[in-house]
């Protein structure tokens, strides 16, 4: 069961950000805004990078009380970091390893939402050196296992362009999945603990949601309150909580839908380290159900697991 008991705010923190994956730098701009947050709040807070070699002995010797982990992508959401802070005996926010681990990969997580009747796209996984036409006709969505951001993500509108988006998708991970485009609109959830934020809809001019449109395309635009009916936005927020209950997921999260011109949601992904910058989405809903940064940063903290303090 997940400790909900708020750290005292004199006890060390250590904010996880960085690390060695394509997301980076939105990583370390995550990091600076916790940081910047916690201090701000009395905590003592000290920036750790896995990139660094001093890391491990400093997360070992540092006396930290919690651990804020906000590394985006590869061994910050894939269960890696959540196995170390478990074996050094550190509480950390969000997701445990099995929970991590499932959401960072997007085709195990396919398969347990189809297995439990829950609505996603149908999925072909390409395996390594391989390239093979899914069972269905394009346009495809092209996309690495294991990576978020929308790194190396492609549509494919007819087979000839099958090769090239493979082998984007595959200077990122080794496995690829391949989806029918579902056209629609762009919405997401988050959630901390068990409080449902409101959803987000997001519009952008270009062909999808891609690294650029979240990260440097000053014309995309976010909806919150996403303009859904009150019985759509709770139909959404509960396939949300489900979704990520499944694949054990916790403390804090965001799922991510696209939904068809007849608002039919299909679920496309869950992130365990969502973006905490300025123009990130989980802060951006918690603001409309009136917490500050500061308060989003301090129920995460609150909401820390692991570290023999669970039952």
């Amino acid at each position: 069961m997940m400790n909900r008991r708020e750290p005292d705010p004199e006890s060390q923190i250590a904010v996880l950000a960085g690390g060695q994956s394509p997301e980076r730098a939105v990583s370390l701009e995550s990091g600076r805004a916790v940081f910047e947050a916690l201090t701000g709040a009395g905590y003592r807070v000290e920036m750790l990078d896995p990139a660094e070699t001093v890391f491990i002995d400093r997360l070992r010797g540092g006396g930290f009380a919690r651990a804020f982990n906000i590394l985006h992508g590869g061994a910050g959401e894939d269960g890696s970091i959540q196995g170390l802070l478990e074996i050094l005996g550190i509480p950390y926010t969000g997701s445990g390893v099995l929970g991590s681990a499932l959401s960072c990969d997007k085709n195990r997580a396919k398969t347990l939402w189809q297995a439990l009747g829950l609505p996603t796209p149908a999925g072909w996984l390409v395996e390594p050196d391989v390239i093979e036409p899914p069972p269905f006709p394009p346009p495809w969505c092209v996309k690495p296992v294991d990576q978020g951001s929308s790194v190396g993500v492609s549509r494919v509108e007819t087979r000839d362009g099958l090769e090239l988006a493979v082998d984007t998708a595959r200077a990122y991970s080794e496995w690829v999945l391949i989806e029918p485009w579902i056209a629609g609109g762009e919405y997401t959830v988050g959630f901390v603990g068990e409080k449902i934020l409101p959803s987000i809809r997001i519009e952008t001019p270009r062909a999808f949601y891609d690294y650029v449109a979240k990260y440097e395309d000053s014309a995309t635009r976010y909806h919150c309150p996403s303009g859904l009916s009150a019985r759509d936005e709770a139909a959404l927020g509960s396939l949300a909580w489900r979704a990520a209950r499944a694949l054990g997921v916790s403390g804090w999260g965001r799922v991510d839908f696209i939904l068809n011109d007849r608002l039919e949601p299909y679920l496309i992904e869950v992130n365990v380290a969502p973006g905490m910058t300025g123009h990130s989405l989980v802060p951006m809903a918690a603001r409309a159900v009136g917490w500050t940064f500061t308060e989003l940063c301090r129920r995460i903290l609150a909401e820390a697991r692991g570290g023999g303090l669970d039952g």
